[in-house]
């Protein structure tokens, strides 16, 4: 398919200007069209569409900020590259703060100007292409794509459909592989930042010494190998979010610096003198305990409580175990296009029943095995299931002491075990915790201490029952 070439509009007073760079571009593949003054170049845009405003500043009638103007307000896909003489630089930079892409000076080089027209153009097809991105992402991580029915996400949909309308900080937590970052991609894209960007980040692969010029930019020369001025990912983000994954291990000085971003809402350029402000909502995720973290020092307790606003704790698969069905579901028309084929008992059972130690993510690997290894015209059996999981035995309670091949955090998963436990207790004896305390054989007061350590408090049906 052949590809349509870029239109470029130059707007000039200057009749030999508007032939030389109308020569020069055209042998470079461009479509060019020329304007004798801004009002032309103006009406030329209302009647056709242009990928690139090429415009002189100092015009009779209309300007180059008149031509800047129409295209900002009416154009937002256009590019704007501004033409001013050397004594008038500062004409052209507040043009670009405004809203042009660069500009050019008199007189000028012919490679300059092919630079800066390919670099600007490229720059239109990179926005043109994140905005449809956004549009598809917002489809696609919206509010109502999250899945699951169990009590347990009941409650996550009601905290995410109640932050996304505010712009405080947000962290998640929960075990690798829960979802994490599709939770805030749902905070995000049900917010009103959803057109803005959504820029993750796992602060656990960059090595430190890369990071503070990861999240904050750096200036050209700041240091070996830094060739031009790089903008950090706080600025990428700006006006949307920014999701700090794995934020549990940040190290020590990178927490301080953080913690002035998100007091002050400034960053500092690494090797730069000048504060930049930043409109960014930040969203952490960690798979840690941070309270332990702070506890044992290695985070700090000022950070955490800026961080944690408002906490989002998503369960582990083994906790949701009704959901499976419906995640397996989704995970089929994932990768067939076609709802999820009838499932044999014995393969049903070992699906519902193993621990699922690396959670959704473990089990979207396990359906698209079974895509591959499954029957097109039959029922899909244990022949296509993992031998982990067929190993693993059908109850939870013949696996307890498994440890997953890339290991487990012991004090999580006791938690998980002692959780369940009380819940199940509660939910025999109909939520009287009297009588779950006694069933588990333990005090009451006790029973009540462990309730209030899971968030497992009182409520109508159960608080008279002292």
């Amino acid at each position: 398919m052949t590809t349509s070439p870029h239109r470029i509009l130059i707007v000039d007073d200057e009749e030999s200007m508007r032939e030389f760079l109308g020569i020069m571009l055209s042998r470079e593949g461009y479509d060019v069209e020329s304007a004798q003054d801004g009002g032309q170049g103006i009406d030329m845009l209302r009647r056709g569409n242009f990928d690139l405003v090429i415009t002189d500043i100092q015009m009779p009638r209309v300007d180059g900020f008149g031509v800047l103007k129409h295209v900002l307000e009416h154009l937002p896909e256009t590019i704007v590259i501004m033409i001013t003489a050397f004594s008038s630089t500062e004409q052209a930079v507040e043009a670009m703060k405004l809203g042009a892409y660069d500009y050019i000076t008199k007189p000028f080089k012919n490679d300059e100007i092919r630079l800066i027209v390919k670099n600007a153009l490229e720059r239109r097809e990179l926005r043109r292409e994140n905005r449809q991105l956004r549009r598809e992402l917002q489809d696609r991580y919206s509010f109502h794509n999250l899945i699951g029915k169990s009590k347990a996400m009941r409650v996550v949909y009601d905290l995410v459909e109640k932050v996304a309308g505010s712009r405080v900080n947000v962290l998640i937590t929960g075990e690798s592989g829960t979802g994490k970052e599709m939770v805030a991609r749902a905070i995000h894209f049900s917010s009103d930042r959803a057109g803005e960007a959504f820029v993750p980040i796992n602060c656990g692969a960059i090595p430190e010494n890369l990071l503070e010029s990861e999240l904050f930019g750096h200036e050209k020369g700041s240091f070996t190998g830094a060739v031009q001025r790089k903008e950090g990912l706080f600025e990428v983000a700006a006006g949307g979010t920014l999701f700090l994954d794995e934020i549990g291990e940040l190290p020590p000085m990178m927490q301080v610096k953080l913690l002035r971003v998100l007091q002050d809402r400034e960053i500092r350029r690494v090797g730069g003198t000048k504060n930049i402000s930043v409109d960014v909502r930040i969203i952490a995720a960690t798979n840690k305990d941070l309270e332990s973290e702070v506890a044992e020092g290695r985070f700090r307790e000022d950070l955490f409580y800026r961080l944690n606003v408002i906490r989002i704790d998503l369960p582990p698969l083994r906790q949701r175990r009704e959901d499976i069905p419906l995640l397996i579901n989704h995970f089929f028309e994932k990768y067939t296009g076609r709802p999820m084929p009838q499932i044999d008992d014995t393969a049903m059972r070992h699906l519902l029943d193993y621990a699922w130690p690396g959670n959704i993510r473990e089990l979207e690997n396990v359906v698209e095995r079974c895509t591959v290894l499954g029957t097109a015209d039959g029922p899909l059996t244990c022949d296509a299931l993992p031998e982990q999981m067929l190993n693993a035995g059908r109850g939870r309670s013949e696996s307890l002491t498994d440890i997953p091949e890339n290991g487990l955090d012991l004090e999580r998963y006791l938690a998980d075990i002692e959780k369940e436990i009380l819940l199940k207790a509660l939910d025999r004896t109909g939520g009287v915790r009297k009588k779950a305390a006694e069933l588990l054989g333990i005090s009451f007061r006790s029973m009540r201490y462990r309730l209030a350590k899971f968030g497992l408090g009182e409520d109508d049906e159960t608080a008279g029952d002292e």
